[in-house]
């Protein structure tokens, strides 16, 4: 199916739903989620236009200001009114080609609110509100008046003013390198806030658990959340290189601004929020789109026994990328990545921010179409790279024939990469100019039937319902750390935020699966107490595979780590598709413990993460079928585990089970446990 061109759709009708519309002007407007709990409110207040989010009664956001700023001074959130209004109700399913559920139901109220300016140039607009059981969503749409036929915008002043000073889990978007969102999350009030990058997931004093993030970012610019008063955040936008935010014209709309929603942390996930406001598939038929395990050309190269460039250390030697081939496919795996495989990497181009790459030449120790080919005579497919330094120019003059070449000898996966904080022309990594550009690698990889894998991408906003080959991205710390990070690494409990606040937006390529936890050295190196190296215990690595979701999960660790491991069988085993996805307990910072349906089988797996302290929990089997009997496969930390002295002991157990057992599972510091259900015989 390689050389086939696929199909994209056109447009695709939405749901059946009622609607009501009213023209006569209004102060006040209101509306509510399906289940009642969740409500916005809309006034305007002397000329301002102002909305409120709460829940069950408690106010979550209070009155919050909106409005944009322009070039030249000029500013649109004054002498505004209501001229209009008209509801809307939608209730639709779908299924997913992919992801941590099979069906996504989208089932909510919608508020229309007509504003007008009452001064020159006299602009109108609409502020469209969705009020979810899991959260709300709202967004501009500017109409085709005098003043919007062509704008610069230079800000959006939509407000966030918190009802409380609630806790923040965070990453700053203000530090010298602003954009690549590979820092380590911090934690404090929001009045201590500066500039961060979304999600920002927060706890109200109430209990209340919510996340600022945007979904169906098009055609502008990334969303960062600066503090301007003590509890009270706003919109700002990642700029072109001549401070420019977003440029547009008449008819437009924004992204949506989601503020998720729920009682307990378990229950921001699985969240899908963000994909009821992105439209439908434009693939026509997805079938072609498959989530897998890989392996391949990329560790070694983080710990010096490979490297990218030519040498007797090159990972992308023909011969080697086929050893890597052999040993995924013995172990059902769909593909191998290969890191290094074309001219340009030879360069200094990291310390230089200066790359000539060319993304269809490859080394000359390395046959693209023979590796290729091979890959697909054992049922799999060989998943290209293309690193771009952020230099967009180049890559863009060579998109097209890349995508081309990858299509013609049959590569169906794509890895990229952004190293590099702004382009050649300095424009931000967030920025509507990278926004634009992620959607033309996208668009190109989809028709030539690839699927992408973003490194130092922009963030997840829900546009794999829209394209389903977008399947998985980097957007935080993964476990490339873990090789040369400063501080030793990724601390313990740093998984156990992503699960609350990165993963909240989308998938992410972690990379799990390092069984030489303690990173063997060359012979006669003295081990350094800072040297990195990963902070879990085996049994941790395993659980990863369940916890941080991605449809493209890598056994990130060299073939001969996993020779003569039996703990090596779970990541044989473990699914990266899911029908159901159940959340059983979490803290932000503390654990995490899930179970996932395998879509299509009748296998359940648990997955459980701790941070630095050891801990243990009895877990209820409800979540299995009733009346049905299960093995569960058990992968837990073995006597004296502990992520700091004794990461390696692993204990492997099997047990009968059913619907009404309580497992007591106990995780090591740093620890964690991963197990299998699968239908007894």
């Amino acid at each position: 199916m390689h050389a086939r061109m696929w199909p994209l759709v056109a447009g695709a009708a939405l749901g059946l739903s009622l609607s009501a519309s009213r023209a006569e002007a209004q102060d006040s407007l209101r509306v509510a989620s399906p289940d009642g709990k969740n409500t916005v409110t809309v006034h305007v207040r002397d000329g301002g236009l102002y909305y409120a989010v709460s829940r069950n009664g408690q106010p979550v956001l209070l009155p919050s200001r909106l409005g944009f700023a322009f070039r030249g001074g000029d500013s649109l959130r004054s002498a505004l009114r209501i001229t209009g209004s008209s509801r809307n109700t939608v209730d639709q399913s779908w299924t997913q080609p992919w992801g941590e559920v099979a069906r996504v139901r989208d089932h909510h109220h919608e508020l229309r609110v007509r504003i007008a300016e009452d001064r020159a140039p006299n602009r109108r607009f609409a502020v469209v509100f969705r009020a979810f059981d899991d959260g709300v969503g709202f967004r501009y749409e500017l109409a085709d008046s005098a003043g919007f036929r062509d704008f610069e915008m230079m800000e959006e002043l939509t407000e966030f003013a918190l009802a409380d000073n609630a806790r923040a889990w965070w990453i700053p978007s203000n530090r010298p390198e602003p954009d690549r969102q590979e820092i380590l999350y911090s934690s404090s009030p929001v009045s201590r806030l500066d500039s961060v990058h979304t999600p920002l997931t927060l706890q109200m004093t109430s209990g209340v658990q919510v996340v600022i993030h945007e979904a169906n970012l098009v055609d502008y610019a990334g969303m960062y959340l600066a503090r301007t008063s003590n509890r009270t955040l706003q919109s700002t936008l990642a700029r072109w290189a001549d401070g420019v935010a977003v440029r547009g014209r008449a008819p437009f709309v924004t992204p949506w601004r989601t503020i998720q929603l729920a009682d307990r942390p378990e229950d921001l996930h699985p969240s899908v929020l963000t994909l009821k406001l992105n439209p439908p598939s434009r693939i026509a038929d997805t079938r072609w789109i498959t989530p897998m395990k890989y392996n391949g050309v990329w560790w070694g190269l983080h710990i010096n026994t490979e490297t990218w460039g030519q040498g007797p250390k090159h990972g992308a030697r023909t011969e080697n990328v086929k050893r890597y081939m052999d040993f995924a496919a013995a172990n059902g795996f769909g593909g191998t990545l290969v890191e290094g495989w074309n001219l340009g990497w030879d360069q200094d181009w990291f310390n230089t921010m200066k790359a000539d790459f060319s993304f269809t030449q490859p080394y000359p120790d390395f046959d693209l179409a023979e590796v290729a080919a091979y890959a697909r005579q054992r049922g799999m497919t060989l998943i290209g790279h293309h690193e771009t330094a952020t230099m967009i120019d180049p890559y863009e003059r060579q998109l097209d024939s890349a995508m081309a070449l990858y299509n013609r000898v049959g590569v169906r996966a794509v890895k990229t990469g952004y190293v590099g904080d702004r382009t050649e022309h300095g424009h931000a990594h967030q920025s509507q100019f990278m926004v634009r550009h992620h959607r033309r690698v996208i668009e190109a990889a989809a028709r030539n039937g690839i699927m992408v894998n973003v490194h130092e991408p922009i963030k997840d906003t829900g546009e794999r319902r829209t394209w389903p080959n977008m399947l998985s991205r980097e957007g935080a710390r993964g476990m490339e750390y873990n090789a040369w990070g400063g501080e030793g690494g990724n601390p313990p409990e740093h998984e156990t935020i992503l699960f609350f606040t990165r993963m909240v937006s989308g998938p992410m390529d972690f990379t799990p699966g390092i069984f030489d936890i303690l990173i063997q050295r060359p012979s006669g190196t003295p081990r350094q107490p800072h040297d990195a190296r990963p902070r879990t215990t085996l049994a941790k690595q395993l659980a990863l595979y369940v916890v941080l979701y991605s449809p493209l999960q890598m056994a990130a660790d060299l073939p001969e780590n996993y020779a003569g491991q039996p703990a090596f069988q779970f990541i044989r085993d473990v699914a990266v598709d899911w029908d159901t996805t159940v959340v059983i307990d979490g803290e932000i910072g503390d654990h995490v413990i899930v179970a996932r349906k395998q879509r299509g089988a009748d296998d359940w797996f648990l997955g459980a993460i701790s941070d630095e302290e050891g801990r243990a929990f009895d877990v209820p089997l409800s979540f299995l079928p009733a009346g049905r009997n299960y093995v569960a496969e058990i992968y837990a930390d073995g006597p004296g585990a502990d992520w700091r002295d004794n990461p390696l002991p692993i204990t492997i157990s099997q047990q009968q089970v059913t619907s009404g057992t309580t497992l007591r599972i106990q995780m090591a510091p740093g620890g964690g446990q991963a197990i299998r259900f699968r239908p007894a015989r």
